[in-house]
């Protein structure tokens, strides 16, 4: 009897995805990280997998942004406004003049045009968003960086 209980409990945790360890499995992604990237528009590390390059026939472009615990945007603002659809982990939205939020997985932000934001992880976890936006009213304006005060703040 005990021997067919544990061969049905462990029929049901591969079923499931269960494992018998304590650790949490890794959540899976449907998109890689992608490249790290290396501009001076971030603190931190953060990775950009652009899922949706603008062309000449679509302006509208969405990239799969992935940061590590602590990374975050400078402020910034979009022409055309901008969409974030958190996909995993938790992480900050904040607007100029506004209290700083907390973002978690399956949340969705709609930032207003050329409205003045930063986004990124929290200090101990990562997080990752899909950001949507269009060019056809100009590339995002870029502004000063997130000061750790801002920050933790």
């Amino acid at each position: 009897m005990l021997i067919r209980k544990l061969i049905y409990i462990s029929i049901v945790m591969v079923i499931t995805g269960c494992s018998g360890s304590s650790h949490l499995r890794q959540q899976e992604t449907i998109f890689p990280k992608g490249t790290e990237i290396t501009n001076d528009h971030f603190t931190g590390t953060a990775w950009l997998n652009m899922l949706a390059p603008p062309d000449g026939l679509n302006t509208m472009y969405a990239g799969l942004v992935t940061f590590e615990p602590g990374a975050r945007t400078n402020w910034h603002s979009h022409p055309a406004g901008q969409i974030l659809i958190v996909t995993q982990g938790e992480g900050y939205y904040q607007e100029e003049g506004e209290p700083k939020r907390i973002l978690r997985n399956g949340e969705t932000i709609k930032c207003m045009p050329n409205v003045k934001h930063w986004h990124g992880a929290t200090p101990n976890s990562a997080v990752a968003h899909i950001a949507i936006s269009d060019r056809h009213q100009g590339p995002a304006q870029w502004y000063n960086p997130v000061t750790d005060n801002e920050f933790l703040n």
